[in-house]
This record gives C-alpha cells, sequence and structure tokens, in this order.
C-alpha cells in the first residue's frame, strides 16, 4: 500500500473519528465552562481536553490491541464483573445518557431558539427517535452522506463563531472563576461526553473499517488508529479551546445559573445575530440526529450479542429508542444531574483496565486487574457517598482528590498487591 494512500486514508479516518466524538455534549460543555472559570478558561479546558479527546484516543488504541472486542477488554477481572461493567458502559453511550441527551439537545438548541417553547419536547422527542428507529432498523447511504457532508459544514460554522469571537470579543472575564477546583470541574465535564466509552461501543466496527481497507495487521491498524486518533483530538481540542474562551468572555453576562445548552446559542446569536443562530441550531440538530443513528445501532449490536441473538437487532433497536425517548424529555440538565453519579463510579474501573491492555503481556495474574478495578470502583463509591456519610470524607484527601483521581494512587497500590498473590491467569477467552 502506496504512502500517498495511506496518507489519506490517515486523514479520512482521522474525520471520521472526529465526526463520530462530536456529539451533543462537547458543544454543551465547554463554553459554558468557560462561564464559570472565567480568567481559569484555560486550565478548565485542559482538564476537559485531556478527559474527552485524551481518554477517547486511549481507548481508541486499547480496543485495537483487542481486535475490536470488549470482552477481551474488560475480561481478566471475571467473566460476570466484565459483562456487568461492558454493559454500564454501553449503556452510559446508550439509551441512558448520550441517545438520550441527542433527543433533548435537539429540543433546546434546535427547536426552541427557533420556534420558542411552543412545541412541546414530548412531541420533539418522539419524532426525533421515530426517525432514529426508522434510519437505524433500515440503514440508508442518506445517513453516510449527511454525515460526510454535515461535519464538515459544522466545523466551518463553528470555526466563523471562534474566530469572530476571537477577533471581536464579547467581553473580558470576570475577576475570579466562580467555582474551585477549576481543573477538576474540566475532568468532570470531560467525563460527560463519554467519548471513552464511545470508543469502546463502536471498537469492532473500527476494526472492520480498517480490515475492509486493507489493514490487516495488528501493526498496521494500531499505526493508523494512533495517526487517525491524534488528528481527530487536534481538532477537538482546537474546538474546545475556542468554545471555552468564547465562554469566559461572557462569564459578566451569565452566571452558574444559565442553561448550559443555550450558551453556546446565545453567544452565536450576539456574534452573528439571528441568521446565525438558526444555521447554528439546523446543523446542531442534524448533527444529533447522526450521532443518535450511530450509537443507537452500536448499542442495538452489543445487546443482541449479550443475548446471543436470541433478542434480534431490530427489538434492540426498539427498546433502545423508546427508552431513550422517555429519558430525553427529562432535558439536557436533568441528564447531566443523573450522570454525574454514574460516572463517577463507572469511569474510573474502565480507565483502569483500558490502561492495562498495554501490558497485558507482561501482568500474567489476573488478579493484579481484579484488584485495581476493584479499588478504583470502592474509592469512587466512596467519594459519591462522601457528602452523606462522614466516616468517607477521607478520600477527598487522598493524593490528586484536587484533579479528581483521588482512585489512582489506591488503585496502583491494589494491583501491587494483586500482583503479590500472584492469582493464576486464566485464558481470556474462558474467563
Amino acid at each position: 500500500m502506496s504512502n500517498k494512500s495511506s496518507l489519506k486514508d490517515i486523514f479520512t479516518f482521522g474525520f471520521a473519528l472526529f465526526a463520530m466524538f462530536f456529539g451533543a455534549g462537547n458543544l454543551i460543555f465547554p463554553p459554558y465552562l468557560g462561564i464559570i472559570a472565567g480568567p481559569q478558561w484555560f486550565t478548565a479546558f485542559a482538564g476537559f481536553t485531556f478527559a474527552d479527546a485524551g481518554l477517547a484516543l486511549l481507548a481508541v488504541i486499547a480496543i485495537a490491541y483487542c481486535r475490536g472486542e470488549i470482552m477481551e477488554l474488560f475480561g481478566r477481572i471475571g467473566r460476570v464483573p466484565a459483562i456487568l461493567l461492558s454493559f454500564a458502559d454501553i449503556m452510559c453511550v446508550g439509551p441512558l445518557l448520550v441517545i438520550p441527551r441527542t433527543g433533548a439537545t435537539t429540543y433546546e438548541m434546535g427547536i426552541m431558539p427557533i420556534f420558542g417553547e411552543g412545541l412541546p419536547i414530548v412531541i420533539v422527542v418522539v419524532i426525533f427517535f421515530a426517525l432514529t428507529y426508522i434510519l437505524t432498523v433500515r440503514p440508508s447511504k442518506v445517513i453516510d452522506i449527511v454525515g460526510q457532508v454535515l461535519t464538515p459544514f459544522l466545523i466551518v460554522a463553528l470555526s466563523i463563531i471562534i474566530i469572530k469571537g476571537v477577533v471581536s470579543p464579547l467581553g473580558q472575564p470576570t475577576a475570579t472563576p466562580m467555582i474551585d477546583e477549576v481543573f477538576k470541574r474540566g475532568i468532570m465535564d470531560g467525563y460527560q461526553t463519554m467519548d471513552c466509552f464511545v470508543s469502546i461501543a463502536v471498537g469492532s466496527v473500527l476494526m472492520l473499517t480498517l480490515s475492509n481497507k486493507g489493514y490487516t495487521e495488528p501493526k498496521q491498524q494500531i499505526s493508523v488508529l494512533i495517526k487517525a486518533g491524534l488528528i481527530a483530538c487536534v481538532g477537538l481540542g482546537l474546538i474546545y479551546g475556542g468554545l471555552t474562551y468564547l465562554g469566559s468572555t461572557v462569564s459578566t453576562v451569565y452566571d452558574e445559573s444559565v442553561k448550559q445548552s443555550q450558551v453556546i446559542v446565545n453567544i452565536t446569536q450576539m456574534l452573528l445575530g439571528n441568521t446565525g443562530k438558526i444555521v447554528l441550531a439546523i446543523a446542531v440538530s442534524l448533527a444529533c440526529l447522526t450521532t443518535s443513528i450511530g450509537l443507537t445501532s452500536a448499542t442495538a449490536e452489543y445487546l443482541s450479542m449479550l443475548s446471543k441473538n436470541k433478542v434480534s437487532y431490530a427489538k434492540c433497536v426498539l427498546f433502545v429508542c423508546i427508552f431513550a425517548a422517555a429519558a430525553a424529555t427529562m432535558g439536557v440538565s436533568g441528564l447531566v444531574k443523573i450522570a454525574n453519579p454514574i460516572l463517577t463510579i463507572v469511569y474510573p474501573p474502565s480507565i483502569v483496565l483500558i490502561v492495562l491492555v498495554f501490558f497485558k503481556e507482561k501482568i500474567k495474574s489476573d488478579m493484579v486487574y481484579k484488584f485495581a478495578a476493584g479499588m478504583s470502583v470502592i474509592i469512587s463509591t466512596m467519594t459519591l457517598l462522601s457528602t452523606k456519610v462522614p466516616a468517607f470524607g477521607f478520600v477527598n484527601s487522598l493524593p490528586l482528590a484536587s484533579f479528581g483521581f483521588n482512585w489512582m494512587v489506591p488503585t496502583i497500590i491494589a494491583g501491587v498487591l494483586g500482583f503479590i498473590f500472584k492469582g493464576k491467569s486464566k485464558d481470556v477467552a474462558n474467563a
């Protein structure tokens, strides 16, 4: 395969990864972060980008090492825990959080800015997920075409907004941030995009696409994914940086109570008027639809596989759409509130197992995986309960707590203890 062909594939795949990662949360969180971080907007942006783009890239490479197989990624902690964790991850990007958010965001950023609040959210999400069902059960090339056209269009639209906001700032950041631990907040909001889980959910699709392009050797696949992933992450970082900065320029206009989904819409209107706001609303709505279709398909494939094909793909699509439509009626803010406690517990063990994949040839003992992942869940659960259970308050004083990684040091210690115990290694396929 020629270098010219490889370079073209890398850029093509890089833009595809960007489109896969860039969804509703990627637009909602950075501008709001800029508002509450004020003069420390860059610190918030750094935390957000690390937890979103950084972990997503790591997960893409990890899933490549596992040939796109979720159970191989999580299998070393045992079959039942692996199923539970993978199920939790897929449900987060599926009907529980991310897919409903696409419907809620379409209403709040696509419908409300144009039609106001006269049209009930229930009607909008029912239509939105009916379209998702139709276009997911019977895939059409229309979706591929829309996705290929829409992503560049959305990037151009956002770039125009950002450049306009940089050249002619709407204001200056507040003197001090509205929150403490700005970097930690960036990390937590980066978790909220759940792009790390998206990488896991579509892992098999990524590998199949590479194979169809002629990249059949594992080293080739990993090399292409790393380079394509870097391109996607650089693109994400540039957009995030611009959006976070735009938020900081209106931090004297809005406070913490502002509706997150409305920030970028309001900024666009101030910079480019009603026409800019309407164009953004339409582009965001279509982007949310393509994201919903892609994630619904990936979730339905996983659920059907989990049932050993006893439940058909079509029925799984129907379940996802009905559940997501019901959840979407809570609105973006309601979904964010529900997501926080779930992600606090689910993210750490997923990160631990993603990192350990890179050492799977060196670490022969399954106990390292079990001890490390188990400890991350324990510390994260204690962190979640610490506001209600004073005895757990000590976890907020652990190393790296101010960065949102208070589970890291205990997890490393637990992994070392697991190595000492020398648990018998099991073949992943039989785990």
